[in-house]
């Protein structure tokens, strides 16, 4: 490694490990839900995946949208605009809003989902109590994503990482006592099951969002951006307007990202148990080993965008090769790991001979997956710092749903004799995945090049007609 790219990872570092903590964190919130659910009761564990799955599908896109603050209150920080920056967080919450009442409905009204689930009466009546807690549970959880956004654009991330932590902590005990139910002195409160986890989960996030906001008012990091006095201030359309036009594409982006693996789960669970089982191992790895690109990719998008604010275009361009490599190599290393130790990293999740046969030769798919699911990534985030979205959307639909999800149904289920057998089944849909996920990173690191390239005509060209050229 270069002693450049030794200096860009030293200011991506410190920026990095409160994200991967405060994800890591995150991811552990559906983890502890799934394996006290799990111990509970069956149905009440169906009733979990359902649910999750259709929050998730509605949160993540409305997710993309509100953190189109990060990008622009990135430029605003690098270029100085205290006061700027800290007016971007009041509009990106009235954005909330409207996306409260958005999402809220989709949650409460879940009709479609519950027809493509074909889930029991029992079973659905479950996933409905589910999502009205956590229809409760949405408006803060998004204030606090755009707190989350705000604070790792200005490069404070171990302040997110501090509360994702703390309601970490504050879950655990409340999803344990609502799903098994207990008696405090004359009040008992009944075993709640899957409802358990979503009460749990609405508690931990409003006191996420008030402790958020009490920190804001109280800690002077924040006097600059003129966050510690006053109410909300009034909405500014304009200023809505660009976090649409940004946010939009975004949240349309992570969408497809996360529908491609929903339906991908779904066409597999055609095949059989067995295969599933493998799937979700797979799946599980893979969740976990993204949690390091994706601390990388916020770390690096934070950076360029305030070396864009800046008007230091050559430390931004610097800046985003330099953490798309370091992801890449990253990742590489990651994968190998897994892969090489595959036996054994698998034998921590079951001993099930039958579900160890079917996990096995996935591994080294998630090895090219987890490489190609870092540069896209990287590339992903480093645009939007750009505030570039638009036409990364269009590559993943081509790319995840087109190649990834299309090809992987023709292989699994197409019954072409031309296609080899270890093409075939579940491994023909993680191969197709990854041939769509590199598809994506080559099509986002290209055309990363392609602005750079742009970038420094531009600049080339204001160099020559400023009038010290001109003299």
């Amino acid at each position: 490694m270069s002693s450049s790219h030794l200096e860009s990872l030293r200011r991506i570092a410190p920026l990095a490990w409160p994200v991967l903590v405060g994800q890591l964190a995150v991811l552990a919130f559906s983890t502890i839900d799934t394996v006290l659910v799990a111990r509970y009761s069956a149905v009440d564990l169906a009733a979990l995946a359902v649910g999750s799955a259709i929050f998730i599908t509605v949160f993540v896109g409305l997710m993309g949208v509100v953190l189109a603050i990060s990008p622009i209150v990135g430029r605003l920080f690098g270029a100085g605009q205290m006061r700027e920056a800290g007016a971007q967080l009041h509009q990106t919450l009235w954005l909330c809003l409207g996306l409260m009442v958005l999402g809220s409905l989709i949650l409460l009204l879940p009709e479609p989902f519950l027809a493509v689930s074909q889930a029991s009466p029992e079973v659905e009546a479950k996933v409905r109590h589910y999502l009205i807690a956590l229809a409760a549970s949405l408006p803060a959880t998004l204030f606090f994503t755009a707190f989350r956004g705000f604070n790792v654009a200005v490069s404070r991330p171990k302040a997110v990482m501090a509360l994702q932590v703390g309601g970490l902590l504050l879950k655990l005990p409340l999803s344990l006592l609502l799903i098994q139910g207990f008696a405090l002195g004359p009040w008992q409160v009944p075993a709640l099951g899957a409802l358990g986890c979503g009460i749990a989960t609405a508690i931990a996030m409003w006191a996420q969002a008030a402790i958020a906001f009490a920190w804001m008012r109280r800690d002077p990091f924040y006097e600059p951006f003129g966050l510690r006095r006053g109410g909300l201030q009034a909405p500014h359309w304009p200023d809505i307007r660009a976090l649409l036009k940004l946010g939009v594409p975004m949240g349309g982006s992570i969408l497809i990202e996360v529908t491609g693996f929903t339906f991908m789960a779904i066409f597999i669970a055609r095949l059989g148990a067995t295969p599933v089982a493998g799937h979700q191992l797979a799946v599980n790895l893979i969740s976990l080993m993204f949690m390091l690109p994706l601390a990388l990719a916020n770390a690096t998008g934070t950076l360029v965008a305030q070396s864009v604010g800046a008007h230091d275009p050559a430390g931004a361009r610097r800046l985003g090769w330099h953490g798309l490599e370091i992801g890449l190599a990253a990742s590489f290393l990651i994968g190998a790991l897994v892969f090489f130790a595959r036996e054994a990293v698998l034998g921590l999740y079951t001993s099930d001979p039958v579900i160890l046969g079917a996990a096995l030769p996935l591994l080294l798919w998630v090895w090219l997956f987890h490489v190609a699911d870092a540069g896209q990534t990287l590339a992903a985030f480093v645009l939007r710092a750009h505030h570039i979205a638009t036409a990364p959307m269009i590559i993943y639909a081509l790319a995840i749903w087109g190649v990834g999800l299309g090809g992987g149904y023709w292989l699994a289920f197409g019954h072409s004799p031309s296609v080899p057998a270890e093409f075939q089944g579940a491994r023909g849909f993680w191969s197709a995945a990854t041939a769509g996920l590199v598809l994506a990173a080559v099509g986002l690191s290209t055309f990363l090049a392609w602005v750079h390239r742009q970038e420094e005509r531009e600049q080339a060209a204001a160099a020559l007609s400023s009038p010290r050229s001109a003299g």
